[in-house]
């Protein structure tokens, strides 16, 4: 294909998933309502009426579609349509009929292998001092940021509005060093989430259902192992990018193996999930994420721009602010077993 016309393909394909993906949901809330899979709120919901699920086949759909049109100018784009295309399948099963969390977790696993391996260019990033562990960890890892987007898909908004502010923290990050296709790429993803938040925002008309969250996952942990392979960026910056999203994740699981609990089912234990019970509304909750997420990413960027003494202090800063956080609302709201 000519140079130029690939090129003017990356530029175009965010506004095109952001078109995209608009056409679909509205298609969804129409004339696709009668196929759509009902969330039907029980003891554990955050939500009060039946709300159709699976919308994350819109912001799937059109970022896959944005992937195919980016493929010819970089060709990694492909690796990444094909896992997200297989585990948005595994997922619409999922939402459908169902499916074992073991199946569902052997899935995930074998499509972040598979990629690592297999993928050019990040199957020849450097082990460094994890040596021989440096592929189950980094499969564990990118096995984590497909189930942690899962996790936290549990609010009005929640989802898609941090997925539009991580994902152009990495477009960001990669027209720092020139990669378009990747930056075009990450934007199209962030571009389908902020129209996914059309219907999505409180009061949701729709949510985003494992076919969407368990892709995204994937893309974002993905993306981010690119860049690491490829020296764009120390291993910090994607999970600073999107940490909102994995330490809340990551700190209440471990809470709840600690209490013995099943950490399989569901619950309504997450930091989120608290401050909802505690009387904030599903827009506040929402705001308050999105201000976490963009401190998040800022910070990020400007700490890839900065070297000693400044990162430090940066990282640290946010650290702190971040541990704070999560100590004020563990005071007021303490998470308790069974819940």
């Amino acid at each position: 294909m000519n140079p130029v016309a690939t090129q003017w393909l990356a530029v175009a394909s965010p506004p095109l998933a952001f078109v995209v993906t608009l056409s679909l949901l509205s298609w969804l809330l129409g004339p696709g309502r009668r196929w759509m899979p009902v969330d039907r709120p029980n003891e554990r919901s955050l939500h009060t009426t039946p709300t159709p699920r699976s919308g994350g086949v819109a912001v799937i759909g059109a970022s896959l579609l944005a992937a195919l049109a980016i493929t010819p100018a970089w060709p990694l784009a492909g690796w990444l349509a094909a896992g997200a295309g297989v585990l948005a399948g595994v997922s619409l099963i999922d939402d459908f009929r169902g499916l074992s969390a073991l199946l569902r977790l052997v899935a995930h696993l074998a499509v972040a292998a598979l990629f690592l391996l297999f993928a050019p260019g990040v199957a020849d990033w450097p082990a460094g001092w994890l040596g021989l562990l440096a592929v189950p960890v980094a499969v564990l890892a990118l096995g984590w940021a497909i189930n942690l987007y899962n996790f936290m898909d549990g609010a009005d908004g929640l989802s898609g509005g941090m997925t539009a502010i991580g994902f152009s923290a990495l477009a960001a990050g990669f027209l720092r060093v020139g990669d378009t296709g990747a930056a075009a790429l990450s934007a199209a993803i962030a571009l389908a989430a902020l129209a996914f938040l059309r219907y999505n925002f409180h009061p949701a008309r729709i949510f985003m259902g494992d076919v969407g969250v368990v892709p995204l996952g994937f893309l974002a942990g993905a993306l981010g192992a690119i860049g690491i392979a490829a020296d764009y960026w120390p291993f910090w910056f994607p999970a600073l990018a999107f940490a909102p999203f994995w330490i809340d994740a990551s700190v209440t699981l471990a809470r709840r193996l600690l209490r013995g609990e099943r950490v399989w089912q569901p619950h309504r234990q997450h930091y989120f999930q608290r401050l909802v019970r505690s009387g904030w509304t599903h827009r506040r909750v929402a705001l308050a994420e999105y201000a976490a997420m963009a401190l998040s990413a800022a910070v990020a960027l400007s700490a890839l721009e900065c070297e000693g003494i400044v990162r430090v202090a940066l990282l640290g800063g946010w650290a702190a602010a971040a541990v704070a956080a999560m100590v004020w609302i563990d005071r007021r709201l303490p998470a308790r077993r069974g819940e």
